[in-house]
């Protein structure tokens, strides 16, 4: 039998990457990825330009992939899609986008819109209904924004999709939502029929510019043969439904069983656990999984790899210079600077909140806080407080998942993060929890290409995610340095605090 291929791409927050994946081993033929920005048009806001961005990135690198290989588009059997998630993004009845896409939790402007929701319904009736406490999150106060702010754009919207949703719509015509995704579309959704909660959504917008709920690995459509001249994938191509970023990462990794935790690190920080059942909870999102064999709970922070990028792009020119002039990749350098500062940072702790934060504290004015600063620290020590106070946010989570009774059976760590695996043994000693990271390729776009492979019918569920994974590396945490870090955590805790309520004065000063 000749070779088999699936094509899986994720749309990122800052690029797009895609692989083409050899069916019956698993292996990665070809893969390729490309850059692109945020636009911060104002404080607190965060869009993309879909055409440009999340389609436009999405041909390039099918065409590429193609080409690369030299494989036939006959021979891509399925094409699998994620993104980030969850974001607003109007059409129109042509399909044509009516503004920039209004992106996830890091884009906290609709919090008017929360008030105003929590007025109408109650934050305890919200909760009955989804399952999850409203915040900016959240894809209903989004749409709510639009309709309160822009009213001539609400009125032409045939659709509010979301990333993948619309990349699914360009190739196939089809105005879908995997029921994973939906389950963040509160207060729109009940979440425990997996439907449109009709009142709530109501209130906020016409069923009828809702997208058909459905299961992440079914069939949304067929490449049109417009999306294949653009795209170079053959007509009648299948493309499945799709997913969040979160929950192709999540299957890149193998996890499948009950008490399997996937932590992402990405631009956000993400988790999902799997679950045997739903366990609604206020400080986390509890949702259905890709099918119906499972549920998660889930959570993350606004900020983590962006925080690095901005360091990155602020304070690493000479890093950034050398990899331009064909050197060592710039955060393979950054990662160096470890080197040159003391775990502890000489007593810099910074609170991880440049964008706001979602779980556990749920405060869209946080702000970033470097506490400690003398004239004795050096760019090293910012750089480690960094990666340190990220690792803080990640222990404030899981001690909280501990106290919601969810507690996880094992531990995976995957994304660009992981490659700093100085930076992930941080992690484990804060956390004092032992993580596997997938020595093979785990990445979104290669779980988009393994359920494209279910929906074409190649594997029989999601369970069976481990014939692609390979071995595992584990990285242990020190007791030693877990006591190390314990004064540190508590002053990062605190920190909060104490600072919460000038967090929202500076915040209406930023914003005027």
């Amino acid at each position: 039998m000749s070779e088999q291929f699936t094509l899986g791409v994720d749309i990122g927050t800052y690029s797009s990457k895609g692989v083409l994946v050899n069916l019956a081993t698993g292996e990665i033929a070809v893969e390729h990825e490309i850059e692109h920005g945020l636009e911060t048009p104002r404080p607190g806001w965060a869009e993309h330009d879909a055409d440009a961005v999340w389609w436009g990135e999405f041909c390039a690198i099918s065409r590429r992939l193609l080409d690369a290989s030299g494989v036939h588009p006959q021979k891509v059997k399925a094409v699998g899609v994620s993104g980030l998630g969850v974001c607003v993004l109007p059409i129109d009845a042509g399909g044509k986008p009516l503004r920039k896409a209004i992106l996830y939790g890091i884009d906290t402007r609709s919090t008017a819109e929360i008030e105003e929701l929590e007025s109408r319904f109650s934050p305890e009736r919200i909760f009955e209904i989804s399952g999850m406490k409203l915040t900016v999150q959240s894809a209903g106060p989004k749409i709510l924004w639009i309709k309160n702010h822009e009213p001539d754009v609400f009125a032409e919207t045939r659709y509010f999709l979301t990333s993948q949703a619309y990349v699914v719509h360009r190739l196939t015509g089809k105005a879908t939502l995997d029921i994973f995704t939906m389950a963040e579309y509160t207060p729109m959704v009940d979440i425990r029929r997996q439907k449109w909660h009709r009142e709530t959504a109501e209130y906020i917008t016409p069923l009828k510019k809702l997208p058909h709920p459905d299961w992440s690995c079914n069939i949304a459509g067929r490449v049109t043969e417009v999306a294949s001249r653009e795209t170079g994938l053959a007509p009648g191509t299948p493309v499945i439904v799709g997913t969040t970023d979160a929950g192709a990462e999540t299957v890149s990794t193998g996890a499948n069983q009950p008490g399997d935790l996937m932590i992402m690190f990405g631009s956000s920080f993400f988790f999902v656990l799997l679950m045997d059942k739903l366990v609604p909870s206020p400080k986390f999102w509890a949702t259905p999984w890709l099918d119906a064999s499972a549920f998660t709970i889930q959570g993350g922070t606004s900020t983590s790899g962006s925080i690095t990028r901005w360091f990155r792009d602020q304070f690493a020119q000479l890093e950034m210079g050398a990899q331009k002039s064909g050197g060592v990749n710039a955060y393979a350098a950054l990662a160096d600077l470890l080197r040159e500062s003391p775990p502890g940072a000489k007593g810099l702790v910074l609170l991880p909140y440049f964008e706001g934060e979602r779980t556990p504290i749920y405060d869209s004015e946080a702000k970033g806080v470097l506490f400690g600063l003398t004239l004795r620290h050096t760019r090293a020590d910012v750089y480690r407080a960094i990666l340190e106070g990220i690792a803080f946010g990640i222990r404030h989570i899981v001690d909280t998942l501990m106290e919601e009774g969810a507690n996880p059976k094992r531990i995976i760590g995957v994304a660009g993060g992981t490659k700093n695996r100085s930076w992930m043994q941080i992690v484990a000693d804060i956390a004092n929890i032992q993580m596997l990271i997938p020595a093979k390729e785990s990445s979104a776009p290669y779980g988009d290409a393994f359920m494209a492979g279910v929906g074409a019918g190649y594997f029989k569920s999601l369970s069976e995610n481990h014939q692609w994974m390979g071995n595992v590396d584990v990285i242990r945490p020190n007791p030693q340095m877990h006591l190390f870090y314990e004064p540190y955590y508590r002053i990062f805790r605190t920190l909060y605090d104490q600072t919460k309520n000038l967090m929202g004065d500076i915040n209406t000063l930023q914003n005027q």
